[in-house]
């Protein structure tokens, strides 16, 4: 387990993380939001003994990382892909790995096959692709077998099938009960994937709930109704104090409205309902919502595009 109790960073008058406290358990995938510049890159070196806290604690298993008598038997962590020797082929970094870890050899080749790298073992890593450098990450993170595993936008660079196989492999550690902690600009990912989120602006916590909760309680959810008579139901809605959108001849999208209260609205009109049924709003939709007020570094909207267009794209988080 990961606990971060008032967690704080501050670099000069500047406040990167502001008192973070959540509880990190194992058994889920937990997702990793927020815009860029929020603080969750300098979270994770926090939680790893890289930045040293102004103020809180970041603990692992009730103690600091730094005090872990084989801090990579019980984290391991990929952060920076990048971080490896462009001289040594992927075999000798994770023998190294090992080898000052106190960790079996055979794992090295255990982990390459994991990952997918076993032909490429004796290859130096700086000839790898952007992907293959992430694979190679994710194996030094696998190395220890560890129950704890943290992971900075873990699919930077992957091809579809890479990002299925990661998907895949996250819910697997998962399941066998370990904590696993992802950081992520791609919603479409973090929704299929992550079972509860932790969502942060300008350091400060925003949303810590399972991905279904959080996605329930946006205002964006709507009610999606086809009914032969939308011009009289719209008028009895709109009423009603609720909004609504017109798709095609017969369906009307409505929200700030349940499906009872809607279906009431239309019962009280004598309005026919040939189709009602709940239509949840995405997770892109939902963070997009919850972080609106904390985008730090806005780009302006490209003309003709809607406000959400680019949610999810962004570049790397740099605190």
């Amino acid at each position: 387990m990961i606990s971060l109790r008032e967690l704080t960073k501050r670099y000069g008058d500047k406040v990167v993380v502001d008192r973070l406290s959540v509880e990190l358990a194992p058994g889920k995938v937990t997702g990793f939001l927020g815009p860029n510049g929020a603080g969750k890159s300098t979270t994770m070196r926090m939680v790893l003994g890289l930045d040293r806290p102004t103020a809180g604690r970041a603990l692992v298993d009730g103690v600091p990382y730094a005090q872990l008598r084989h801090p990579m038997r019980r984290v391991g962590a990929l952060l920076d892909a990048k971080a490896v020797h462009p001289g040594r082929t992927a075999r000798n970094h994770l023998t190294a790995m090992a080898r000052s870890n106190g960790i079996p050899l055979r794992r090295v080749g255990e982990v390459l096959e994991t990952v997918g790298l076993a032909e490429v073992a004796d290859r130096r890593a700086g000839k790898f692709s952007l992907g293959m450098g992430q694979r190679l990450g994710i194996a030094g993170a696998l190395l220890g077998d560890p129950d704890i595993l943290m992971f900075d936008e873990p699919v930077n660079g992957l091809d579809p099938d890479g990002v299925r196989w990661v998907r895949g492999l996250m819910r697997s550690l998962a399941a066998e009960g370990r904590t696993v902690f992802v950081s992520s600009h791609l919603m479409s990912e973090m929704q299929t994937t992550a079972d509860h989120l932790v969502v942060i602006g300008k350091g400060r916590l925003i949303a810590d709930a399972p991905i279904a909760e959080l996605i329930d309680a946006s205002s964006l959810t709507a009610v999606r109704v086809r009914t032969p008579q939308p011009d009289e139901l719209e008028q009895q809605l709109l009423v009603a104090g609720m909004r609504v959108e017109r798709r095609g001849g017969d369906e009307l999208i409505v929200t700030g409205g349940d499906l009872d209260r809607v279906g009431g609205v239309a019962y009280q009109a004598g309005v026919r309902i040939n189709e009602l049924s709940p239509r949840a709003a995405s997770l892109e939709q939902a963070y997009m919502e919850l972080t609106a007020s904390s985008v730090e570094f806005a780009a302006p909207a490209a003309p003709g595009a809607g406000g959400d267009s680019a949610a999810g794209i962004g570049e790397k988080e740099r605190v």
